[in-house]
């Protein structure tokens, strides 16, 4: 029986989906203008072939940013409960902040965070 909750939401997602899209292919506006299949940014059309290799270092940014950012992310529910935790959760907090202050540092000393 709980089997039949979940085919009936897993059923309903895949006819809002499916029901969405072809709304969206039959009533949006067509132009087969050439124009609108030419690569635009900024106004300036682009020169030379638009496959080009970045840098590692723009990557190796970015999954910084995103350590960091999910940082943030574990130290809100921990603030919220902080009090509750005791010196076991201070501790633990501390320890999961030393790690990632020792990545930024081992980031920071192999110079992943100087933009070139």
């Amino acid at each position: 029986m709980d089997y039949a909750y979940f085919l009936v939401v897993l059923i309903t997602g895949i006819v809002l989906v499916i029901g969405g899209i072809g709304l969206a292919a039959l009533i949006s506006p067509k132009s087969n203008n050439p124009q609108k299949r030419e690569a635009y940014e900024s106004g300036i059309p682009t020169r030379g072939t638009s496959w080009m290799q970045f840098k590692v270092g723009y990557y190796l940014f970015a999954i910084l940013y995103l350590m960091f950012d999910v940082e943030t992310v574990f130290l809100f529910p921990w603030a919220t409960v902080v009090r509750d935790l005791g010196v076991a959760g201070l501790i633990s907090i501390i320890f999961f902040l030393v790690i990632l202050i020792l990545g930024l540092a081992y980031a920071w000393r192999k110079g992943a965070l100087e933009w070139k």
